[in-house]
């Protein structure tokens, strides 16, 4: 079973295409953040907004999204 699912997600975004931007681009920051802690580093990036039982960057992004801690814009 696939968490947080699909549908719930899409309440969050707009679309498709948006949540995998927006899910993609936080992952990199979670990442960025993870590798600034052997640096001493704090103050680029966000830590994960969620407890999650995932180690998985992407997964912990997607569960920022469905919680709604995660806000977007995009201008077209």
């Amino acid at each position: 079973m696939i968490h947080p699912r699909i549908d719930e997600l899409l309440e969050k975004v707009d679309s498709r295409y948006a949540m995998v931007i927006v899910a993609a681009k936080r992952a990199r920051q979670i990442n960025n953040y993870h590798h600034q802690l052997g640096e001493g580093t704090f103050a680029d990036f966000a830590p994960p907004l969620v407890e999650s039982r995932s180690k998985n960057y992407l997964t912990m992004s997607l569960e920022e999204v469905a919680q709604g801690k995660i806000k977007y814009d995009y201008r077209r």
